[in-house]
């Protein structure tokens, strides 16, 4: 771990200003936070449940998952997360961690103290604005998460997740609306969709051989007919609230 210039949180500044205007003093005061750096392998957790949090964490580059362990031993994934994402920033709050943050592949993040979030969201109304509406927004998508296990079938909730992702992939400048790389194993996915593996794998293959998908490797996906996936998966992008004039999506 180093210690690293202000630069380091510009993908911060970016994700905040999204959700709210805020003047170049904000902008100084979020790029001005204490923080340190971390490389995290894959597998490797920032914060496991039950423990006491003392960061929030902020992606550099990578995908994190958020998850649950149940009494069984099962896994239910409920949020992945990728770079400019403040993965945990309801730590800067609660005091122990209810759940645990792994990371999906190699990644970076930028760990800052949570007292000195507070401070800052209290100080700053422009950047305590921009942090809710950023709770509020993952709040939108663990609802619309709850909603496709809950109510979709496995067809439907393996092609909303793709369309999900090929959306946030592309506002994040990580893909292509219709061309990316799955961040996920198909293990992970059926723990996010609560399935199994090999039902996964069937839903997927059923997928291709409709047209809608095509895979030139086990993490490729590229999105023959976005419209039909997006209907195949009940997929309205509403809950992302993503900006109307999203340039990345035009």
């Amino acid at each position: 771990m180093s210690f690293q210039p202000p630069q380091t949180l510009q993908p911060m500044v970016k994700k905040l200003r999204y959700w709210h205007d805020l003047d170049q003093t904000d902008e100084d005061a979020i790029l001005s936070l204490p923080h340190r750096t971390k490389k995290i392998e894959r597998h490797g957790f920032v914060v496991r449940e039950r423990d006491s949090t003392t960061h929030s964490c902020l992606m550099l580059s990578g995908f994190a998952m958020r998850h649950k362990i149940v009494g069984s031993g099962a896994r239910q994934v409920v949020a992945v997360h990728m770079k400019g994402d403040m993965v945990d920033l309801q730590n800067s709050f609660l005091t122990v961690a209810d759940h645990s943050v792994q990371m999906l592949v190699e990644s970076e993040v930028a760990l800052i103290p949570r007292e000195d979030v507070k401070k800052l969201a209290f100080s700053r109304p422009n950047v305590g604005m921009a942090m809710w509406f950023d709770t509020l927004v993952d709040a939108s998508v663990f609802r619309e998460w709850i909603s496709n296990v809950g109510r979709r079938d496995a067809r439907a909730r393996i092609a909303h997740l793709l369309c999900e992702f090929s959306l946030r992939l592309k506002v994040a400048g990580l893909g292509e609306a219709t061309n990316y790389e799955l961040p996920m194993t198909q293990e992970q996915i059926a723990d996010t969709v609560a399935l199994t593996a090999v039902h996964v794998n069937r839903t997927i293959k059923a997928l291709e051989a409709d047209g809608l998908i095509d895979r030139k490797s086990t993490r490729s996906v590229t999105i023959g007919d976005w419209r039909k996936l997006a209907e195949a998966g009940d997929f309205d992008s509403m809950y992302l609230h993503l900006k109307d004039d999203e340039p990345a999506l035009a």
